[in-house]
């Protein structure tokens, strides 16, 4: 099993952490991992996307050009990348920040209102970890106890309110 998985957005949305969430979770599953961050020049607000590869084989190349899932934080990177994602794969959209209609027949469609839910929840700027949560239920590449598991050890002790958040956005996504 192979999964290319291609998160978007823009600065700020924490589209790297969750790139690295995802890639570490699969290196603690005993998966062969990539994880290639990129970002423009400005340093919040400029575009930014990150290529996670988990597989069980060795990985080739860390370059994610054409995803199985596609995660589309803003509308503009649901836009380039709409139509590069997999035939049937995954596209998973922030709906509460892209409010398009996405229309394609040979892909899942999964729109979450990330942004709303973390406002809504006590939990601004973890709309990126809720919708890693919907990407974990939508297509099972990880488990939830997997990425639970792997945020106890990135998170750093002394930030322990941080760990409990991250694990209450990623349940409230896998949940909804």
């Amino acid at each position: 099993m192979t999964s290319k998985i291609l998160i978007a957005g823009f600065g700020g949305q924490g589209i790297l952490f969750a790139g690295k969430a995802l890639a570490f979770t699969g290196l603690k599953a005993d998966k062969e991992v990539s994880w290639l961050p990129s970002y423009g020049p400005e340093m919040r607000g400029g575009t930014a996307n990150c290529s996670v590869t988990i597989s069980d084989e060795p990985i080739g190349s860390p370059i994610v050009d054409k995803p199985d899932i596609l995660v589309a934080m803003n509308l503009p990177s649901l836009e380039k990348y709409l139509n590069e994602t997999e035939k049937n794969g995954y596209i998973i959209f922030d709906s509460s920040l892209i409010s398009k209609e996405v229309v394609r027949e040979d892909v899942s469609i999964v729109g979450i209102p990330a942004t709303k839910l973390a406002t809504d929840n006590g939990l601004d700027g973890l709309a990126n970890m809720i919708i890693m949560g919907k990407v974990i239920r939508e297509t099972s590449v990880l488990t939830l106890d997997q990425i639970k598991n792997s945020l106890s050890q990135m998170v750093p002790a002394k930030k322990a309110e941080l760990l409990e958040k991250n694990i209450k956005a990623i349940e409230l996504g896998f949940n909804y």
